[in-house]
């Protein structure tokens, strides 16, 4: 008997989960031989450090610290995460502080000026291990004078409700940020600084992943302006952001930090995890499972519903196409224009409109997920289309384009079974849609 192809579907994204788990993109990367540690290429002599520091944020920041710890021991003079709440594991010497994501929190802010505090007492003769995950930017809401946690929440909430991307939010963040676009470099200037950063943004452009903070900024402020009068947000953004943004693009705010900047001399960014990893590590499972693995493109982007409506247009004609098992992967973020009153997330959104669009075909099924287990406001990861998702939505006497129009994916979902439910995986590279297709119905 074939499997269900919603365990199947499991089975790809268990495979691009553990590919990317923090873990062991650490022990991948980050080697101890007596006194030299090996960070990828490059090595340092820990005689020659009289303190060891480790600092970090993001929702996989924490395993991340872990194998750390496991590498170095008490080598580690003193560390300092921050993390999405429940996004925890145990540690021996690095503290943890839990904040809020996405809209940050008073905690977030407590847990990124007390890294600033600890990396700026680092020198020349001490060594600053950095651990960078997607939703570091939210954690680490430490703003400049004149901005109040509360007025960068507001502008969060309205970029994330105007459907803006992540390297536009990130943009706006860095340019009110104290943390974030280079500025924990900065601040723990003249120490070597080694950065394992695992990418949640498509590009992995390290000045956008989590904001930059060991980056040099390649945005500016006149790109800040520009994203707000792109949303038509110059009237709804606190007047004292907008001020500030104003300042900055006319000048008489000094820019971020940027190339050739000193402070990133001693400074080593590596990539140790990214969503192209994960997407090759679903391709082999595919194959093992019998599927024509073709991996799309790991730089989806677009208005949710749209993007799945194309996915779904490729795959039935695919479906009618040579080759008879095919595995179609997408990775990348997309964003929803909020019009509704529901609630969901972008790859719920998917999910539903994918069944809109797929409509009952027999040979077609979709997982569109997010890779921390986190999609939106909920407790949902994001939802399954599969080939009779439209009949149990008859049977609950639902009217999936209803939902749709009202942006409440999550309640259409959780009726019809559909929805997906990991918890926290801890990891973030973004989001997969793994779309199984064959000549024969399932």
């Amino acid at each position: 008997m074939n499997a269900h192809p919603k365990d199947m579907l499991h089975e790809i994204l268990g495979a691009a989960l553990s590919a990317v788990a923090p873990d062991k993109a650490v022990s991948k990367y980050v080697s101890l031989d007596g006194d030299t540690l090996l960070i990828d290429d490059v090595t340092y002599y820990l005689n020659t450090f009289e303190n060891i520091y480790v600092v970090g944020a993001g929702k996989g920041a924490a395993p991340m610290a872990a194998q750390l710890e496991e590498i170095l021991g008490n080598r580690i003079t003193d560390g300092i995460i921050c993390v999405k709440y429940d996004h925890t594991v145990p540690l021996t010497i690095i503290r943890t502080i839990e904040g809020a994501h996405p809209v940050p929190d008073a905690n977030g802010e407590r847990g990124a000026r007390a890294i600033l505090e600890l990396v700026a007492n680092a020198g020349k003769k001490d060594l600053v291990l950095c651990c960078i995950t997607g939703g570091a930017s939210a954690l680490t809401p430490a703003l400049v004078e004149g901005i109040s946690l509360d007025d960068g929440k507001k502008v969060t909430q309205l970029l994330l409700d105007c459907g803006a991307n992540i390297n536009e939010i990130n943009a706006i963040r860095k340019h009110m940020s104290i943390f974030g676009s280079g500025n924990l470099a900065r601040a723990a200037y003249p120490a070597p600084l080694a950065a394992l950063i695992i990418s949640d943004v498509i590009g992995d452009n390290l000045d956008v992943i989590a904001s930059g903070p060991t980056s040099p900024d390649n945005s500016t402020f006149k790109d800040c302006m520009d994203i707000f009068e792109r949303y038509k947000l110059t009237d709804k953004v606190p007047v004292n952001i907008l001020a500030h943004m104003q300042s900055g693009a006319e000048g008489t705010i000094f820019e971020t930090p940027k190339v050739g900047d000193p402070v990133f001399d001693s400074v080593q960014n590596l990539l140790v995890a990214t969503n192209e990893q994960a997407l090759q590590a679903a391709s082999v499972k595919a194959e093992e499972l019998g599927y024509t693995p073709r991996i799309v493109t790991s730089t989806m982007s677009g208005e949710a519903r749209s993007v799945a409506s194309d996915i779904a247009k490729q795959a039935q004609k695919a479906s009618n196409g040579k080759t008879p098992k095919l595995c179609l992967l997408s990775g990348g973020e997309t964003t929803v224009t909020l019009t509704g009153k529901g609630m969901g997330g972008r790859n719920q959104e998917m999910a539903l409109a994918a069944a809109v669009a797929l409509d009952g075909c027999p040979n077609i099924a979709m997982l569109c997920a997010g890779t921390d287990g986190s999609d939106g406001p909920t407790d949902a990861a994001g939802g399954f289309a599969l080939p009779d998702s439209l009949k149990r939505a008859k049977e609950c006497r639902i009217d999936p384009q209803v939902y749709l129009a009202d942006n409440d994916s999550y309640r259409y979902l959780k009726s019809t079974g559909d929805l997906l439910q990991t918890g926290p995986t801890l990891t973030n590279v973004m989001d997969i849609c793994i779309t199984l297709v064959q000549h024969e119905p399932f």
